[in-house]
C-alpha cells in the first residue's frame, strides 16, 4: 500500500490561507455585486417598485456588514460608516421618494474613502505605508515589517514611490465617485445598478493590475 503523502506544516499553512482568502472574496463578491444586483432585477421582474428594489437589495447587504463587525467583536469605524450612509441614505429617499437618492449613496462612501486616502499622501503615514506594511508582515514576520519601515525612515525614494501609489488609488476611488454620482443622476434607473456594477469591477481590476505592475517594477513586492 502506498503510504500517504505528508504534506509540510508550512505548505499546510499557505494553503489553509488561500483558502481563508478565496472564501473572503466570494463572500463578498455575493454580498456586494450578486445579491444587490441580482435582486434588484429578479424584483422589478416581480413588479415591484424601484424604490423598494434598491431597499431590499441593500437589507440583503447588511448581514456582510454585521458579520464584520460581530467577527472581529467590535464595531469598527469604516463598517459604522456604511451603516450609517445607508440609514441616512433611506431617510432622504423616504423623504423625496427619489429612488436615485439611494443609487447615490454608494458614491458618498467610495468619495470619502477617496478622499481620506488622498488626504494622507503628505502625511508621514501614507496610506499604502500601513496597507502594504501587513502584507510584509503577514509573509515576512516582524523582520520584514521591520525592513519596510527601515526603508520608509531612511529612503527618500521609497517614500516618493508609495506617497504616489497612494495618490494613484486615492484619485482613482475618488474619480470613480464622481462617474456613479453622473450615471445615477442622468441615466434611467434600471440601468444604474448594472453600469455601477460593471463601472466599479472594470475599476478595481484595472487597479489592482497597475498596482501589481507599479510594485514589482520599482521593487515593492513582499
Amino acid at each position: 500500500m502506498t503510504a500517504p503523502v505528508q504534506v509540510p506544516p508550512a505548505d499546510r499553512t499557505e494553503r489553509q490561507k488561500s483558502a481563508s482568502v478565496r472564501g473572503f472574496l466570494l463572500l463578498q463578491l455575493l454580498f456586494d455585486v450578486v445579491l444587490p444586483l441580482g435582486s434588484y432585477y429578479a424584483l422589478r421582474a416581480l413588479g415591484l417598485s424601484q424604490w423598494w428594489c434598491l431597499t431590499l437589495g441593500t437589507v440583503l447587504g447588511l448581514p456582510w456588514i454585521v458579520h464584520g463587525i460581530v467577527k472581529r467583536r467590535k464595531a469598527d469605524v469604516m463598517g459604522l460608516f456604511t451603516l450609517s450612509i445607508m440609514a441616512v441614505a433611506t431617510l432622504l429617499s423616504l423623504v423625496t421618494g427619489d429612488p436615485r437618492t439611494l443609487l447615490i449613496r454608494d458614491s458618498w462612501l467610495t468619495a470619502v474613502i477617496g478622499l481620506w486616502v488622498l488626504g494622507t499622501v503628505p502625511t508621514r503615514r501614507p496610506f499604502m505605508l500601513a496597507a502594504m506594511r501587513n502584507v510584509f508582515l503577514a509573509k515576512g514576520g516582524e523582520e520584514a515589517a521591520a525592513g519596510w519601515d527601515s526603508q520608509w525612515e531612511t529612503s527618500p525614494g521609497f517614500r516618493h514611490k508609495l506617497r504616489f501609489l497612494t495618490g494613484v488609488w486615492g484619485a482613482v476611488f475618488t474619480l470613480d465617485a464622481g462617474v456613479r454620482v453622473a450615471c445615477a443622476a442622468t441615466l434611467p434607473v434600471d440601468t444604474v445598478p448594472t453600469v455601477n456594477t460593471v463601472q466599479w469591477l472594470v475599476v478595481l481590476a484595472g487597479l489592482l493590475v497597475f498596482h501589481k505592475q507599479y510594485i514589482t517594477r520599482k521593487g515593492l513586492k513582499a
